[in-house]
């Protein structure tokens, strides 16, 4: 799960888009419904998420024990949610700042990269993908690639870090009773991946026709494909096997544990 970006292209886009967050959750109001995510409003969407933050920075640090409850508890009792979440998306980049490059920490994606560079990848796309929570609020509808200030390049990294590193765990995944393939390709940037479905496996390989024709083709640029596969999108370009955008919408599902 390899990355062409640095450290610092993470935390300027986990900064940035910390920002778009809190910004479009306090244009909304904390009792907006959250469009992409309908059992949420605002204020459960930036409570999880400076939870998160928290959680990062803490395993960064070393704590084993840290205990997210008490950041749902502080995020209830806070006069003033936003700043709240503020002050955990400082807290988080300070640490990242803080750590050193061969310092140990859980990870928790196959592949990973060191501890430092894996958190801050992590929370930038994490960060991102409810930011376009976030600013569907404040819209009131789904978001389109449009509507986020994103470089092609930095979509195209949170793609391979879904691909790469989430899909191929052992949940939330496709699953199949005949095998088949699928090609993903960022019509931008020509970054593509190949991903082979089985009853029992998922495997992702970088680059397009791996083990020959796919059955199956997703397509769009590299930020149609980032909000779309993390379901966030409607822009996507599916073709080939029959519905497969609908068995990924059903079954490619990450979910806080």
């Amino acid at each position: 799960m390899a990355t062409r970006l640095g450290l610092d292209d993470h935390v300027t886009l986990l900064l940035h888009s910390g920002a778009v967050l809190h910004d479009a959750a306090g244009r909304a109001g904390l009792g907006a419904p959250v469009p992409t995510c309908p059992r949420w409003d605002v204020r459960a969407l930036v409570t999880h998420q400076g939870m998160v933050h928290r959680w990062a920075a803490a395993h960064l640090r070393g704590e084993k024990d840290h205990d997210t409850q008490a950041s749902v508890t502080a995020a209830a009792a806070a006069p003033d949610l936003l700043a709240w979440f503020a002050a955990g998306l400082d807290a988080l980049t300070a640490t990242i700042a803080a750590t050193p490059d061969d310092a140990e920490a859980m990870v928790f994606l196959k592949d990973a990269p060191p501890p430092r560079r894996f958190w801050a990848r992590r929370q930038a796309h994490e960060t991102t993908i409810h930011s376009a929570d976030a600013l569907a609020a404040a819209l009131g509808r789904v978001p389109v690639a449009a509507d986020l200030d994103i470089a092609a390049e930095l979509a195209a990294d949170g793609v391979d870090e879904l691909l790469s590193g989430f899909i191929t765990r052992g949940r939330g995944k496709l699953s199949t009773d005949e095998p088949y393939t699928i090609a993903v390709r960022a019509t931008d940037t020509g970054d593509a991946w190949t991903l082979r479905v089985e009853p029992d496996s998922l495997t992702t390989t970088a680059g397009a026709g791996a083990g020959g024709p796919a059955d199956a083709e997703l397509s769009g640029t590299a930020l149609q494909l980032y909000l779309g596969l993390w379901n966030r999108g409607d822009e996507l370009t599916a073709t080939g096997r029959a519905n497969v955008l609908r068995d990924w919408r059903a079954q490619v599902r990450v979910r806080w544990s």
